[in-house]
Order: C-alpha cells, then sequence, then structure tokens
C-alpha cells in the first residue's frame, strides 16, 4: 500500500477531494439569485413594482429589463437567463378598470433546478400581484378586512417540510453522492488489490503464505484497506454531522455502524466481480460501469416507483440503493435499525456472496497467469 501512489490517491485524496468538493459547491443548500429577464411594455409604476417584488425574491434575480419579447426569447435560448416575465401593455390600466389583465411568464426546464426554482418564484409573483389588485379592488369598495382576507384566501394552507425543513439540496445529495463516490473507489481497490497479485505473477505465492487458505489470505490482504476505507467514512460523517450540521436524527453510531456496512458491502462486491472475471482490466471496467450506473438507478433523484418494471428490480443488485434508503430512513428521519431491517439484510447478502465464490476465487488465483 506504500508502494504505488495509486493507493494514497484512491484512499486519501480522491474521497477527500469529493468531499470538500460536494459539500463546498452546495454549501448554500439552493441556488440563489438565478438571472431572470422581464419584459415591461407597461412602463408604469405598478410594472416596476412588480419587478422590484421578483428581484427582492431568494431564487430569482432580475439582470435585465426587455422592450422587446423577442430579444428576452433568444437571451434564453443563449442561455443567459433561465426564464422571463412578461406585462403587457396598459397592464396598470386593465388592473384599475378591472379588465384582467394577464401576466405571462416563461421558464427554461433545459436545467430542471434553475427551471424549476425560477418557476416557482414567478408562479408566487403572480398570485402575490393578483391578490394584492384584488385587496385593492376590494377595498376601493369598502369591504372591511376580516371579509377582504376570507375572499382572498378562504382555506389557509399550512405547508411543512420534514426532516428538510430548509429543502437543502445538499443535505440528500451530498449524503448519497459522496457516499457513492467512496464506495465505487473501495470496490476498485479491492479488485486491483486482489488482482494485482494476478498481474505481478505473485498469486501463488501469496496463497503459499496463507497456507494456502484463501479466506486467510483475502482476510489479511483487505483488512487493512477496510480499517484505512472505514476512518475515511467515519471523517466524513464527522465533516457533514459535525462540523456541517446535516441532520442525524438517527444517531451517531447507527450512522457509524451504516459507514462500516458500506464498506463491507463496496469490498464484497469488488470480490464478486474478480471472482466471475478474474482478469484485471475486465474487472475494473465492469467495476466502474456498476459503480456509475448506481447513481442513476439508486433513486435519490428519480423515484424508483417511476422506473420500469425490470429497472426496478434490477436496483437491489446496487449497493449504493440499499445505502440510500438506509441513510433516508435512519439517519434523516431518525427511525430505528429495525425499520431498514430489509436494506441491512441486502447489504449482509452482499458480504456474504464472496464465501459462496471463494472456491473459484482460489482457483482462478492458483491457475491465473497475466497477460500483457
Amino acid at each position: 500500500m506504500t508502494s504505488r501512489p495509486i493507493y494514497f490517491y484512491c484512499i486519501i485524496l480522491v474521497p477527500l477531494f469529493s468531499l470538500f468538493f460536494f459539500t463546498s459547491l452546495m454549501n448554500e443548500g439552493l441556488p440563489h439569485d438565478l438571472p431572470v429577464g422581464v419584459v415591461d411594455l407597461d412602463r408604469t409604476a405598478m410594472s416596476r413594482t412588480v419587478i422590484r417584488t421578483l428581484d427582492a425574491m431568494d431564487q430569482s434575480q432580475v439582470t435585465e429589463v426587455y422592450s422587446d419579447y423577442t430579444e428576452a426569447r433568444l437571451d434564453v435560448q443563449r442561455g443567459k437567463i433561465y426564464g422571463f416575465l412578461f406585462i403587457p401593455r396598459h397592464f396598470s390600466h386593465d388592473v384599475q378598470s378591472f379588465s384582467q389583465p394577464k401576466l405571462t411568464y416563461y421558464t427554461s426546464y433545459a436545467m430542471m433546478v434553475p427551471g424549476a426554482l425560477t418557476y416557482k418564484d414567478m408562479k408566487r409573483l403572480t398570485e402575490l400581484v393578483s391578490a394584492s389588485a384584488t385587496r385593492s379592488q376590494l377595498r376601493a369598495r369598502g369591504v372591511p378586512e376580516e371579509v377582504m382576507l376570507a375572499q382572498l384566501q378562504p382555506i389557509v394552507i399550512e405547508s411543512h417540510a420534514t426532516f428538510n425543513p430548509s429543502l437543502n439540496y445538499s443535505i440528500y445529495l451530498s449524503n448519497t453522492l459522496i457516499p457513492g463516490v467512496l464506495m465505487l473507489l473501495i470496490s476498485l481497490m479491492t479488485v486491483y488489490a486482489v488482482g494485482s497479485e494476478v498481474k505481478y505473477n505473485t498469486a501463488r505465492y501469496w496463497l503459499d503464505r496463507s497456507n494456502h487458505s484463501i479466506l486467510l489470505a483475502l482476510t489479511a490482504k483487505l483488512l487493512p484497506y477496510t480499517l484505512a476505507f472505514t476512518v475515511i467514512g467515519l471523517f466524513c460523517d464527522f465533516y457533514l454531522y459535525g462540523v456541517l450540521k446535516f441532520p442525524c436524527n438517527g444517531g451517531l453510531l447507527p450512522t457509524a455502524f451504516l459507514t462500516l456496512c458500506m464498506v463491507l458491502a463496496a469490498q464484497a462486491l469488488g470480490l464478486i466481480f474478480f471472482s466471475l472475471i478474474p482478469t484485471l482490466r475486465m474487472a475494473l471496467s465492469i467495476c466502474c460501469l456498476w459503480g456509475v450506473v448506481s447513481f442513476s438507478v439508486c433513486g435519490f433523484s428519480f423515484p424508483k416507483m417511476a422506473m420500469n418494471g425490470p429497472v426496478q428490480a434490477l436496483t437491489n443488485l446496487f449497493p449504493l440503493r440499499h445505502y440510500f434508503l438506509i441513510y433516508a430512513s435512519q439517519t434523516l428521519d431518525g427511525n430505528g435499525i429495525i425499520y431498514s431491517f430489509e436494506s441491512y439484510a441486502a447489504l449482509f447478502v452482499f458480504m456474504l456472496l464472496p464465501f459462496v465464490l471463494m472456491i473459484r476465487l482460489k482457483r482462478n488465483l492458483i491457475h491465473s497467469y497475466y497477460v500483457p
């Protein structure tokens, strides 16, 4: 482990880089001041109030006021703004004369997150403008304040975002992307650690030193990696939950136990790949493919229920999927380990599968010969 720089890079440098990269990338939780535009054909005090209201919202910042619809549309297509609000001519006059003017907004969903956030701000803005205009009309008619409020909002709605009330993207993205990168590195290093014995034609000598016990050989080979990656994983937990104060409603000990299970399951996955494909290059390639696909099918961005039937079944073959389910239930929701029994059982199945392939792996090591 000290003879080649790849071990230092993959065990220490890359995990720490991923940790600080993802957390600093989303350190504000939600994007703020996304550039939007306004096409103001009215040019009145009321339209300027609408523009200032939109600019004051958290996620949107009015960077340009256009006098032409086409120019605003072209800027959306160029990617300079994520959307624009269209204020028609005589907007203020139509409001005062009860002619029901229309406010139109356009948002680009070429990028999902900016499009959704700017859409939410513009929709809320139009609702506020509509309510404000209605309130002014009712007040001019002499309607009492209590009756006015009841007409503007006949049903009061309370919205409570549980477990992530600030809607912080980093709380669920970082806690899945970082373990996902770590699991990928663990699987790759497991394949490389065992496969390098074949590559350098030392597999038979390795087994001889272990009294021909494949279990003893693998334990001695992989235990230092287990300890190193577990320490790195616990440091990530400390940084996320201790320094950044991410929610950890399930407790630190269950979270540390989950980290250990993650490390062991990822190592087991690497052993499974090399046992089935005892060629270092092919095993590393399959391991990379499996690890990268796991980000798409684990369900933290696109829900499993919306996937096709066969894909839903395949999600169970990825340890990251089960890690994400345990994290959501245990760490975010604060449920006990018993509520994640099925996901923990799946991780333990991954840990036990290499024992089924021990004889095959030993036979491959004995009869292996590396061909450059």
